[in-house]
């Protein structure tokens, strides 16, 4: 059975706590249980990572790659948190490891703060899900084996 990665960048532990107005009371625990369902009904397996560090987000768009290369990896649903506006290196992982990626934002980044409409990774991406909440991550999903499965 392939996979998909559901990674989350800096400050995503905080959901449920962190400006619940702007991102809802659902906690990063209820997300990846969500997406565990989905990947059930999917026919997929569902990988779930989070860290505030970029490497380790980096490693895992490598390691992901490597995944698709053999079979294993279907992609990455990805939510960047802050590094989506500030790291060229996420974007270059993404081009580098070939790994196709739905950038996926809870809130609508476009209808923030100025600083918040510039994403360095959608240039990489294989699609955007933004503004849907929380439901934005089993709406990548879809997307992802609707795209990407074979047969």
């Amino acid at each position: 059975m392939t996979s998909i990665l559901i990674l989350n960048g800096p400050n995503l532990n905080l959901l449920g706590q962190r400006e619940p107005a702007q991102y809802g009371h659902a906690t990063l625990a209820d997300v990846e249980a969500m997406c565990r369902e989905a990947g059930q009904r999917l026919g997929v397996a569902v990988q779930c990572l989070q860290s505030n560090h970029e490497g380790v987000l980096i490693d895992a768009i490598h390691e992901a790659g490597r995944g698709v290369r053999e079979g294993r990896v279907l992609g990455v649903v990805f939510n960047p948190g802050a590094y989506t506006h500030t790291s060229v290196a996420l974007h270059d992982a993404i081009k580098g490891a070939e790994v196709p990626v739905i950038e996926t934002h809870i809130s609508n980044v476009h209808a923030r703060e100025a600083f918040r409409h510039h994403s360095y990774i959608s240039p990489a991406a294989a699609g955007i899900v933004v503004g849907f909440g929380v439901d934005g991550y089993v709406l990548a999903m879809e997307g992802l084996v609707r795209k990407y499965r074979q047969g």
